[in-house]
């Protein structure tokens, strides 16, 4: 079974091993559609009824979602383990620079993003907002999302499947078997270099060459309010898609060493001059030396 969509800015494509009757198809789209539908309701920054921009309106304590812990509990860490240089107060910022719920993508003057001290407290399942805040959970939030609907596929019996959501790929298997992974080329979506192989275990990559603007491209450093240009794309590969998803990004600002460190990951760092590394377990092969 296979089936294709748009939700939450991208493309998905979930494949799914199982034999599957003809009755439970419709159940498995509907249950998976109304979940997406959900986390979008509460951690989408380009929503107007949504949680994050309620808190981005008002002070307060507010109550977090059930399924907030692992998210949040992530982001906090990788907060103080990259200087501050990964963090979910960085909306404001993103909007300024033009990457608003509109998709202006036009440039206004630009705020350094408070510290996370300042402006939140968190104890889950609290989170109080102290001043005015625009959450945004991009780093991380949509490998979030891809390990919480594998986790529904999972709780209805599904035991193989893959599911693709712009690239960021969680690959399940019972028999254990793996796939093969193409890297796409910064810039040229029509050619890979190099291919991952994936077991049990998620990829995810992010590149600068995606989601341009004017002088801009989506991860922006909060401490310089430019786009970080060190690294031209980096792909992760990790147990969940929640932490290869982050740590993409947490890449661009800090070396692998450092993540290493505090988490399990294999990686592919390509730089602007098209020079490679990879982790010292990387399974797969590139086509660039």
């Amino acid at each position: 079974m296979t089936f294709e969509f748009e939700a939450i800015g991208t493309h998905w494509k979930i494949q799914i091993e199982d034999e599957i009757s003809d009755s439970k198809r419709s159940d498995i789209f509907n249950s998976v559609m109304n979940r997406i539908a959900e986390y979008d309701k509460n951690y989408s920054r380009f929503r107007a009824d949504s949680l994050v921009t309620e808190m981005s309106q008002k002070n307060g304590v507010y109550t977090l979602p059930e399924d907030a812990r692992p998210l949040f509990d992530l982001y906090q860490r990788l907060y103080y383990l990259t200087e501050g240089a990964v963090t979910p107060l960085i909306g404001n910022l993103l909007e300024e620079a033009g990457y608003d719920a509109n998709y202006t993508f036009e440039t206004k003057e630009l705020h350094v993003p408070p510290k996370w001290d300042d402006a939140i407290l968190y104890q889950f399942p609290t989170l109080e907002i102290k001043k005015p805040v625009l959450i945004d959970v991009g780093a991380a939030g949509k490998g979030y999302l891809i390990d919480i609907v594998g986790e529904l596929l999972s709780g209805m019996g599904i035991r193989s499947f893959s599911i693709n959501a712009g690239g960021d790929i969680l690959h399940v298997d019972k028999s254990n078997t793996s796939i093969r992974v193409g890297l796409e080329q910064p810039g040229d979506a029509t050619k890979v270099i190099g291919v991952a192989t994936v077991g049990n275990e998620s990829i995810c990559g992010s590149a600068g060459s995606r989601r341009t603007w004017g002088k801009f491209h989506h991860i922006l450093n909060p401490h310089t309010l430019q786009s970080q240009r060190t690294v031209l794309a980096v792909w992760v590969i990790a147990k969940s898609a929640l932490l290869a998803d982050a740590l993409t990004t947490c890449l661009f600002f800090v070396e692998p060493e450092r993540m290493n460190a505090a988490f399990e990951f294999e990686y592919v760092i390509m730089y602007p001059d098209f020079s490679v590394v990879t982790s010292k377990n990387f399974q797969g092969e590139l086509f660039l030396s």
